[in-house]
């Protein structure tokens, strides 16, 4: 145990956050259990993005019906509104959404970097413009970690500096040195909190850009650090689809295989399937409720557009192989009238059916993983996802 860590801190260790369950034999897939303070959450685990402590187009309850454990909020959005001093008034997220399973909040560094034309990223921290009403504001690792503490997350994310791929070597050696201070930061700042009784847990972020070294370096960084949990950051953004693959196995491999992994930022079976395949255990995308809104329906055999005038008097279900209610329930032809109409109604049922989908998917992977078969369930899931509806 390091020297001057709280009491508190000692305790949450000593209890151990997660345990790998079983180790497939046919590769680096593998389940466990992450133990949180809102309950455990079985891994590899697919958490739906819930922006403004809210999953869009999905009350709580489905969320619960299709038994999720876990569902992201976004620091940043929510610190602008309706602001941490409100929700902690709430009981924190828990309190003020009512969703008392676990919340992991990210920590505003993605949105800092995706509105790019409104920040300037200092050593201290990063000043940056709303998106809402042009007002100026100051993030450190330090107060990102006090408002997470604010929303009483369950796990939150330090303060990084992400990169664009085709961001220059330079810049992306400026990041990395940036994040990595951050983290020393924001990890003091974490420690007394949890000397203070906050229970929630701290994920470093490697990054690295698209650099082995520069991922080589940051890895062993964090992993010195003894952290609770791992997140691996800047990718997905923009990459082919084969950098991200590599990147993220050659990264994985500098990880401590007892410590649980995070990709941040991917959502489709592909992608998922891939993670899963390097030892990966957590994911989380906006995709799938991105995708409902705009009529773009998961199925086994590949995405279905709604919109297409096939589907016109076509009164069979959207994957015929699901069993979620909307499959159960209605017809192509009333979900393409629906989202043509614009309706309400289009944005719930696609929602429901594309998280269902994701979820479902999960608990094969977890089965396949315990079976010692995930690269057969891989390869043949992919080969009938690819043949298109």
């Amino acid at each position: 145990m390091m020297s001057g860590v709280p009491e508190a801190l000692e305790g949450l260790k000593i209890m151990n956050i997660f345990d790998i369950h079983h180790k497939s034999s046919d590769g680096k897939a593998r389940t466990g259990v992450l133990h949180l303070p809102h309950g455990d959450v079985q891994t590899p685990v697919f958490m739906p993005v819930g922006t403004n402590a809210t999953v869009k187009a999905m009350p709580k309850d489905f969320l619960e019906e299709i038994d999720f454990e876990i569902i992201l909020a976004n620091t940043y959005h929510l610190f602008l509104r309706p602001g941490a001093d409100l929700i902690q008034q709430a009981g924190g997220l828990h309190g003020f959404s009512k969703w008392n399973r676990n919340f992991l909040t990210d920590s505003g560094g993605f949105q800092v970097f995706s509105l790019s034309k409104l920040r300037k990223i200092t050593d201290d921290g990063v000043k940056f413009q709303s998106n809402i009403d042009g007002s100026y504001h100051f993030f450190t690792p330090e107060n990102v970690v006090q408002t997470q503490v604010k929303f009483n997350s369950d796990i939150q994310m330090q303060l990084d500096v992400c990169t664009g791929y085709d961001e220059p070597r330079k810049a992306a050696e400026k990041a990395l040195r940036i994040t990595s201070d951050w983290l020393v930061r924001a990890k003091k700042e974490w420690e007394l909190a949890q000397a203070e009784g906050y229970k929630g847990i701290l994920f470093p972020i490697v990054q690295g850009h698209f650099s082995e070294d520069l991922r080589r370096q940051s890895a062993e960084f964090v992993s010195s650090l003894d952290m609770p949990g791992i997140a691996i950051g800047g990718l997905s953004v923009g990459e082919p689809h084969d950098e991200f693959v590599h990147f993220m196995n050659y990264t994985c491999q500098y990880l401590p295989e007892a410590k649980p992994k995070y990709v941040m930022g991917i959502g489709t079976p592909e992608y998922i399937l891939d993670a899963v395949a390097a030892g990966v255990d957590m994911f989380d995308c906006v995709l799938p409720t991105r995708n409902a809104r705009n009529g773009s329906y998961f199925t086994h055999n590949g995405m279905l557009s709604i919109k297409q005038e096939r589907w016109t008097s076509d009164f069979g279900p959207v994957d015929p192989q699901c069993n979620c209610k909307v499959c159960r329930t209605y017809s192509r032809s009333y979900l393409r009238h629906l989202f043509k109409e614009q309706e309400i109604l289009s944005c719930i049922l696609a929602s429901y059916h594309n998280l269902y989908f994701l979820q479902n998917m999960m608990k094969e992977i977890r089965a396949a993983i315990n079976e010692d078969r995930f690269e057969q369930y891989k390869k043949d899931f992919l080969q009938k996802f690819k043949e298109g509806v």
